[in-house]
């Protein structure tokens, strides 16, 4: 009798088709302006045989960031979770009394996160083995990345803007500055002072400080202008900022690679009493130099979380060509390192017939990929040595990286990784969520469509209906 009623109710119940998304989401979708036809879900528990959900799921489409998924499980795959990148510093000339009579070469090895401070520790190695002056150059080693001459403002016409810096085998703090304003409403006067502070960059303010009670999108009101001044970078400053607004940081990317790394070194050098004669070039390390320090970056699986929880689209791209050069290919090229991924699917069997790659960061108009491809390939990373290193990469649901302050209501909350991603048109959500009865599931949404920024409600929805249990 009991099995009759059960049989009965499952009959009557309304039960979710595979093919159909939830209520919940098709009503957050309606409400955002999103047609069915401009999404892709699929939804599957990491051990079963069949998806739960799968919803225009093998249509090949613009990915955003979830893209670094791909690129970041490849490399912990392929490279190990302690793969670690190294910066050489080479001396060539003779040493005497603390003065290299010769040029002192850096040797860039594709490091993603050579920080302002880790470029200080590496001088400071320098400097502590007796170099004080270098009558010669400064010489920089680049050539384990071909050198990406395109603009920096192709992607989406914003040159300064961090995110869209170019990789480079010696990327020094993502060769970018931060901009401190700090406003003084009694003095009328905003101050504004750049860390790093680099040697050769000139900054010239001319902000005016405004009495508007509202702080508001302060970055609206200003502007910043770039100039070539002989060997000298001038950044000139415009604008009015809110007067109610605290102190900001504003990053910005306003020289190319090699003025840059020779700005910042000048600017240390001189901190720990150096001196530099000559100027900046690139050259290789000749076979005479000797090396005189190195410096070994993060692990990758450090790197990894960096590039995950945040969405770092210069440290994917970093990573991205260390899959080529690790191949052998030097200098490597966005080329190469989509070659050594798909060598790599192929060793794996993970069939991905959809992939478009780029640059690997889902900063990208050209990257594609289905989300049955995405969850094909979450569901082997999931049976996968390095998933630990991969899933705690990702960010956690209303805890930290991109999801910080999503579902922080929910009963989701804490309960998922999920990698997010978004461009103008795309938004898409990836990862992995535990349930409310402790089963573990893998979900993709993507929304490719113009109203795709009003996406959350319904990729939320779509998470909460997972963690229940539905």
């Amino acid at each position: 009798m009991r099995i009759l009623l059960f049989l009965l109710l499952a009959l009557t119940a309304p039960w979710l088709r595979a093919d159909e998304l939830p209520a919940s989401v098709t009503q957050a979708l309606k409400a955002a302006g999103i047609p069915l036809s401009a999404t892709a879900a699929w939804v599957r528990e990491v051990d079963a045989a069949t998806p739960r959900l799968a919803v225009n799921a093998r249509v090949a489409l613009n990915p955003a960031s979830t893209m670094k998924l791909l690129t970041t499980y490849a490399a912990l795959d392929l490279l190990g979770p302690a793969y670690v990148w190294k910066t050489e510093v080479h001396a060539n000339g003779t040493l005497i009394d603390g003065v290299l009579a010769g040029d002192l070469h850096i040797r860039g090895g594709g490091d993603p996160r050579l920080t302002y401070d880790q470029f200080g520790r590496l001088l400071r190695m320098v400097r502590a083995r007796g170099i004080r002056e270098i009558r010669g150059d400064l010489v920089l080693d680049r050539a384990a990345f071909a050198v990406n001459g395109a603009d920096p403002g192709r992607f989406d016409a914003q040159p300064t803007r961090p995110y869209n810096v170019a990789p480079d085998a010696l990327l020094v703090n993502f060769k970018a500055v931060t901009l401190h304003l700090i406003p003084d409403p009694q003095a009328k006067l905003l101050t504004v002072f750049s860390e790093p502070a680099p040697g050769n960059l000139d900054i010239s303010n001319k902000i005016a400080l405004g009495n508007g009670n509202a702080c508001g999108d302060w970055k609206e009101g200003l502007r910043a202008d770039v100039f070539a001044h002989g060997p000298t970078t001038r950044l000139v400053l415009t604008g009015v900022f809110p007067g109610a607004c605290p102190e900001q940081r504003w990053n910005i990317a306003v020289q190319d690679h090699p003025q840059f790394v020779l700005g910042v070194f000048q600017q240390l050098w001189a901190e720990l009493g150096g001196a530099l004669a000559g100027g900046v070039r690139d050259g290789p390390v000749p076979a005479a130099a000797r090396q005189i320090a190195v410096l070994p970056a993060p692990t990758l699986a450090e790197v990894v979380r960096d590039i995950n929880k945040f969405s770092n689209n210069v440290m994917a791209r970093q990573l991205f060509l260390t899959l080529g050069m690790e191949a052998g290919k030097r200098p490597a090229t966005p080329e190469d390192a989509d070659a050594a991924i798909r060598a790599w699917l192929d060793a794996r069997g993970i069939a991905l017939p959809e992939l478009v790659l780029e640059n690997g960061s889902g900063l990208s108009r050209r990257e594609r990929i289905s989300a049955e491809g995405l969850g094909r390939l979450l569901q082997a990373a999931w049976k996968s040595p390095v998933m630990p290193e991969l899933m705690a990469s990702l960010p956690v649901t209303a805890t930290d990286g991109t999801m910080k302050r999503r579902l922080k209501q929910n009963g989701i909350a804490g309960q998922a990784h999920i990698k997010t991603g978004s461009l103008e048109g795309v938004r898409s959500i990836a990862g992995w969520v535990l349930d409310r009865n402790g089963r573990r599931w893998i979900v993709v949404f993507f929304v490719n469509h113009a109203n795709a920024a009003a996406a959350q409600p319904a990729q939320d929805a779509l998470l909460d209906w997972v963690y229940a249990g539905k």
